[in-house]
């Protein structure tokens, strides 16, 4: 029987994945045709895979009207087309990352407990379940894991502090409200391995003493929340949920949570009350979710990507994680490079390849083939690069060095027709269009921010209202109740610094 894998992720369905699956029925009715998730190559979705004896065989992109052709020249036996692209992992640009995490997407059935066993799955859960709690912090600690959602905060030590605490309940909670302009690696993820983030839950959750878990998806996934509630049903019936984990007679379950699409719920204390049922507003800290958390418990709070990566690392252990990196950031990050790019898609690298690097080699330049204007880095509160910057190793370290932030690892490329000055007020409009309304800096600042932007436009008293810029900025920064506002100088004075010449200047009486 001819073995086709399709994917039917987000990526692939919106280019046309069901109309090619539905050919593919009507010219090969004898096939079994696996929907998988995305290998991340964007440009060539959807991308047909058929087994072959000696391995898989790739075509791409693939449409509906191109199945007769490929059937005709041997499809089913990886036969020569114009279409075929050979086995995927030699593509130049699969085979130059490093995939820990992501390892699975694209190859495995997401809605297939075993395949993901059978490809390495449960057995860092089975690590965990050999290893007493503190063993299995240290494991996370020693690995150099931080916060993939923006924070970069080390993971154990988050760890560490829930597991101190003495509570009757406490909680695991993965934020995966992914809303952020040009980042979809949550997304990918949740709809082409799901298992992998329930089974680092699972683990968080043996090494916390935490029984119980939520997964936050914002509403605008509905194929990944239909995959995660798939996989949730699958989990329980195979062991890998429930109260008695892999036959150990110790217990963890969770359920899916969806979010109204508020981008404050991407800030954890908002995300904790929606989840109780409240409006998205943000908590003064402390006290931290950490320690009074989702319903007043002890509750990490940890982004979909950490949590997927902890399997790699009790399954292979800490040194092995470590190895890869740069500097005080260790291990992988999931690059999503997005905009104006040829080659848009989720790039997973070690830290300390340079921005240069995953904008011009794997992301090809811009798509439009003008010159690359700007880069942002970190999603729509994240600073604006230059060319001049492309030397900046992607280290949370380095950024913040100079002034920019990696964020949840989005990449948005602008070529020469940018506007600067429009992308510098798009960042006030933004915060004010989505603040929480609880702190003035926030609430206030950026609409008053909108306003200054609009009279320097317009040439109004340009050295002034740049001056006042700044100081709102500042405001901004060190006033806002959280990273929604305390973020959104980031954009404007980056602008302001690295593109002066989109800005007008002061004239002369």
């Amino acid at each position: 029987m001819t073995r086709l894998f399709l994917p039917a992720d987000a990526f692939a369905l919106a280019l046309g994945a069901e109309a090619v699956a539905a050919a593919l029925q009507a010219a090969l009715p004898g096939l079994e045709l696996v929907r998988t998730g995305s290998r991340g190559m964007a440009w060539l979705e959807p991308m047909l895979e058929v087994a072959t004896p000696d391995g898989r065989v790739a075509y791409g992109p693939v449409r509906a009207a191109d199945i007769p052709a490929l059937v005709a020249a041997g499809l089913a036996q990886g036969g020569a087309h114009p279409l075929r692209l050979g086995a995927p992992e030699a593509l130049p640009w699969l085979a130059r990352q490093t995939r820990l995490t992501f390892t699975r997407c694209g190859v495995v059935d997401p809605a297939s407990l075993p395949d993901y066993a059978a490809h390495g799955g449960l057995a860092g859960l089975r690590a965990a379940l050999a290893l007493p709690p503190a063993e299995i912090i240290e494991a996370v600690t020693a690995s150099g894991l931080r916060g993939r959602g923006g924070a970069g905060f080390p993971t154990g030590i988050k760890w560490r502090t829930v597991a101190a605490e003495t509570a009757p309940r406490k909680f695991i909670v993965a934020n995966a409200d992914e809303g952020d302009s040009g980042t979809f690696a949550d997304r990918m993820l949740m709809e082409g391995d799901p298992f992998s983030l329930i089974e680092g839950m699972a683990i968080a959750g043996l090494a916390v003493g935490a029984a119980h878990g939520y997964v936050y998806i914002r509403s605008e996934y509905p194929h990944a929340i239909a995959r995660m509630r798939a996989a949730v049903l699958a989990a329980r019936a195979g062991g890998l949920l429930g109260p008695d984990l892999l036959g150990s007679g110790r217990g963890f379950d969770l359920e899916i949570r969806v979010g109204a699409g508020a981008y404050v719920c991407g800030e954890e204390t908002a995300l904790l009350e929606s989840i109780e049922g409240t409006r998205g507003q943000v908590r003064a800290k402390p006290p931290l979710p950490a320690i009074k958390g989702l319903f007043g418990c002890p509750t990490v709070v940890n982004n979909v990507i950490t949590l997927a990566s902890v399997p790699f690392i009790l399954a292979n252990g800490a040194a092995a994680y470590a190895a890869h990196g740069f500097g005080r950031s260790r291990g992988t990050m999931a690059v999503q490079l997005a905009g104006n790019v040829k080659h848009g898609g989720l790039v997973e690298v070690p830290f300390g390849v340079t921005l240069g690097e995953l904008v011009l080699e794997y992301g090809g330049g811009t798509a439009s083939g003008r010159p690359v204007k700007a880069v942002q880095v970190g999603g729509p509160l994240g600073a604006y690069f230059p060319p001049a910057l492309f030397d900046t190793p992607f280290d949370y370290e380095a950024f913040a060095a100079r002034d920019g932030l990696i964020g949840h690892a989005g990449i948005v490329v602008f070529d020469d027709t940018a506007d600067m000055l429009a992308q510098a007020r798009f960042a006030f409009a933004f915060c004010a269009e989505e603040s929480c309304g609880k702190c003035t800096p926030c609430r206030i600042g950026s609409t008053r921010g909108v306003e200054v932007m609009d009279r320097i436009a317009a040439g109004d008293n340009v050295a002034a209202n740049t001056a006042l810029i700044h100081d709102l900025c500042e405001t901004l920064k060190f006033g806002s109740l959280c990273a929604l506002g305390g973020f959104t100088p980031y954009p404007v004075l980056s602008a302001l610094q690295h593109f002066p010449q989109d800005f007008p200047q002061e004239t002369q009486p």
